[in-house]
């Protein structure tokens, strides 16, 4: 059941006191996925980390939708780089030996 692993955006507005709109916005740029079912949007659980970070960003740091696009997808850059240079640094250390 979707209630189960899902949480309402109208709590989500009412406990970190955002707009539901800012989930809209977070919903049309890709950055989160929203579910409706019977008119009412739910964002799943696995997701409420990176909201949060999304919504620290927005209210102390004061960045808009479109800036909070933009940090998240260059750490998503930067967690790639470090994964790569991982896998660089083990086959390196394959002919070091």
């Amino acid at each position: 059941m979707i209630t189960e692993t899902h949480i309402p955006i109208q709590t989500l507005c009412e406990h970190y006191k955002v707009e539901t709109t800012f989930f809209i916005g977070l919903g049309e740029i890709g950055l989160i996925e929203i579910e409706t079912l019977e008119q009412t949007q739910y964002i799943h659980e696995d997701q409420m980390n990176a909201v949060e970070k999304m919504i620290r960003m927005h209210h102390e740091l004061d960045v808009n939708i479109e800036g909070i696009d933009v940090v998240f997808n260059l750490l998503n850059k930067i967690e790639a780089l470090q994964t790569e240079l991982s896998q660089v640094r083990s086959r390196l250390r394959l002919y070091e030996d």
